[in-house]
């Protein structure tokens, strides 16, 4: 029972992390296609940047 509870919540983790991994490079190039670069651009391309850094290390912790 244990076993097939830990391989879902792998499996709930990974489309977690797929899902945040898209969200935040997206952002991350919406950042681009808009083309402004005022200073809260650069604060959105910074926090798009950080939470996509993230997410990557998370994953390779694992």
């Amino acid at each position: 029972m244990l076993i097939s509870n830990n391989n879902k919540f792998k499996s709930n983790f990974s489309m977690l992390w797929l899902f945040q991994l898209i969200a935040s490079t997206s952002w991350m190039i919406s950042v681009f296609v808009y083309g402004s670069f005022a200073l809260g651009d650069y604060l959105q391309l910074l926090a798009a940047s950080s939470w996509t850094i993230s997410n990557i290390i998370t994953i390779l912790k694992n």
